[in-house]
């Protein structure tokens, strides 16, 4: 069928999807409890909507429409105080983190939907292996063709969002040595990566999709893992890099800042425009942020210069004030910087492992810290 139409959507809106991982608190492991969570959730108010995944040891929240950073925080913040108490009852711990520390994946069930159902039959394994935990950020656009300069504009930035966010460096009780392993499994699908470069959405929607619908392949964006896709239902472009922080106030940081940096990407869109050949470097520096983190080196495609990705979100911040300022989010700027001074989530999961000695504990203070105040 035809993609959908371009929905009408006000620009810069915002809306964040979390998957979070439920825990079992005997052993620390992932806990096959989303069908219970979800029943329990029902019969009470949630602020924002709450959903199955794939795998039954984890969901996912979203938030509604939001436009500025103190409302989306508290949003948030509700959203995250309902879930504790749920979890409480039926003793079920809830954390962030963009991967667990040593679940296996042959141990996790597929949840019994049809669409996951046909997620598991056409990719098999990497299904369950996709037994990840990201966050997703939606900005809206006005149309298609905003989105599409979105889109590609930013691609020069997702090193900065995945470094930022990162917080998977354990997998399968073991330090991947990233800091963002769960990239790392994303890339396994074969619709990952990044869009093509189409600026025109007649052109993206009439000749590229249909093209793809035609061959089979796909039947929807949601057959898209891109780093960035198009939502025209909704009328956003969606990012999908981040990894699942550990505080909901992390989130909210990570989501304003896209926001800002959208903001001032549309304050000049022609000396931003964004070229093809800026995507020359684009997965060697996707590589630099998921492997070292904050610490990483990245290429200007355009200048050539190479420097550390710290640097280059503080360079953005200073470029980005004056949309910072229309936007209200200089509670986001401060968070931001504290972010890259005592560094991101995966440093701070390592540091606990140092201390702690297991992997065990590790997660349980990520329970700790999900539900801090």
């Amino acid at each position: 069928m035809p993609l959908d139409a371009f929905a009408t959507s006000e620009s810069l809106s915002l809306g964040v999807e979390l998957e979070l991982q439920l825990l079992n608190l005997s052993d620390f492991d992932l806990a096959a409890a989303s069908g219970d969570l979800l029943a329990l959730l029902a019969r009470k108010p949630f602020p924002g909507s709450v959903t199955h995944e794939i795998t039954q040891g984890m969901i996912e929240v979203a938030t509604g429409i939001q436009h500025r950073h103190d409302a989306l925080l508290a949003e948030l913040t509700q959203m995250r105080d309902v879930l504790v108490k749920a979890g409480d009852q039926l003793n079920v711990g809830v954390s962030g983190g963009g991967t667990h520390p040593f679940q296996t994946w042959p141990e996790q069930r597929i949840t019994e939907m049809p669409r996951y159902r046909q997620v598991s039959a056409l990719y098999g394994y990497l299904a369950k292996q996709f037994t990840i935990f990201g966050q997703h950020v939606h900005v809206g656009c006005r149309n298609g063709d905003e989105a599409l300069f979105l889109l590609h504009a930013l691609g020069r930035y997702v090193p900065q969002f995945i470094a930022l966010s990162a917080s998977s460096p354990f997998s399968h009780g073991h330090d991947t040595l990233f800091d963002s392993s769960r990239l790392n499994s994303v890339f396994a699908f074969p619709l990952s990566g990044r869009a093509p470069f189409i600026l025109d959405w007649s052109q993206f929607a009439n000749d590229y999709f249909a093209k793809m619908e035609h061959t089979g392949v796909v039947r929807s964006m949601k057959d898209f893992y891109w780093d960035i896709r198009p939502k025209p239902e909704y009328g956003t472009i969606e990012l999908r890099v981040c990894d699942t922080p550990l505080t909901v106030e992390h989130a909210a940081a990570l989501a304003c800042y896209l926001q800002a940096l959208c903001h001032w990407l549309l304050s000049d869109r022609a000396a931003l425009a964004p070229l093809e050949d800026d995507y020359l470097v684009y997965n060697y520096n996707r590589f630099q942020a998921c492997r070292f983190g904050l610490d990483g080196i990245v290429v200007d495609p355009r200048s050539y210069e190479q420097r550390p990705i710290r640097d280059d979100i503080l360079d953005m911040l200073q470029r980005i004030g004056p949309s910072v300022y229309m936007l209200g989010s200089e509670a986001m700027v401060r968070h931001i910087e504290r972010s890259l001074a005592q560094g991101n989530d995966a440093g701070r999961l390592r540091g606990l492992h140092d201390t702690l000695g297991s992997l065990e504990g590790v997660v349980e203070q990520a329970i700790a810290t999900f539900r801090a105040p």
